[in-house]
């Protein structure tokens, strides 16, 4: 009996793996490839109920005095329009939209960090079965890195589209130093380096910020559970940083959501 309860005792490395840990369903034989089932679960899931909540916000809107979730609404998108507009000077009715969705998507995957993740943990195990279940998606450097990646496939689309195949090639090579045979390799390099580096940082801040999140929670839940002293001023800090973390959580999306306008922009645009 005493063997059997060891067992169970978490370490705080343990502890810490344990709540890192994704549920991960590898995909046909090769190792390389597998799926993180909690990320696509969770995000699929805060999308229908954000979605849903703004569908049904709309489906209730009124011409005269909207009530409180109309006016909220109708402030969010007011606010993400002029954001839209003071960057992008061209016909906004794809990008005003995407902003709109990628701001609240990213918003409430970010906002599953404020779940306790002992509460979830013990959901997960005894409602669902599930051992490994991780709650924040944007935590999942595969699901930034998807977000990202879409933003900059949509960047090269609409480079493409304004400038056609043409212009596109012509502003690779010949781009920022000029159409000198000369500088096209190096107008290449520089071009490549630009185009690498916008999707791995757009999609590292948000996965960097949201990760360092979940360790701190996890370090002052582990700090709450060493005693009376420990408890107290875990739930003290806790606290704090959770009010603290609304804040990066929100400006994190609104980041998010300002690199795919800028991104969308500059695809409108020529050197």
């Amino acid at each position: 009996m005493a063997a059997e309860q060891a067992e169970h005792v978490l370490t705080p490395t343990s502890y810490i793996q344990h709540h890192l840990t994704f549920m991960t369903q590898p995909v046909g034989n090769t190792p390389f490839w597998s799926v993180n089932v909690d990320s696509l679960v969770v995000s699929f899931v805060v999308g229908v109920i954000a979605f849903g909540f703004l569908y049904w916000v709309a489906r209730g809107a009124t011409a005269g005095v909207p009530n409180k979730r109309q006016a909220f609404v109708e402030l969010t998108f007011d606010f993400i329009n002029e954001q839209v507009k003071s960057i992008f000077h061209g016909d906004a009715s794809f990008i005003a939209p995407l902003a709109a969705t990628v701001f609240v998507w990213v918003l409430f995957m970010n906002a599953m960090d404020f779940l306790p993740v002992d509460i979830m943990a013990w959901i997960y195990h005894n409602v669902f079965g599930l051992t490994y279940f991780r709650s924040v998606p944007t935590a999942d450097v595969n699901t930034t890195f998807a977000l990202a990646l879409s933003v900059w496939l949509l960047m090269i689309f609409f480079t493409i589209k304004v400038k056609g195949v043409g212009g596109f090639i012509h502003e690779l090579f010949c781009a920022p130093f000029g159409g000198n045979p000369l500088l096209w390799i190096p107008n290449f390099l520089f071009n490549l380096i630009e185009y690498i580096s916008k999707p791995l940082s757009h999609s590292l801040r948000l996965f960097g910020n949201m990760y360092a999140g979940e360790i701190i929670f996890l370090l002052l839940g582990m700090w709450a559970s060493t005693g009376l002293v420990g408890t107290f001023f875990g739930t003290i800090l806790s606290l704090g940083w959770a009010i603290f973390h609304i804040l990066i959580v929100a400006l994190q999306a609104f980041i998010f959501m300002m690199l795919t306008i800028v991104y969308l922009a500059m695809a409108h645009e020529g050197h």
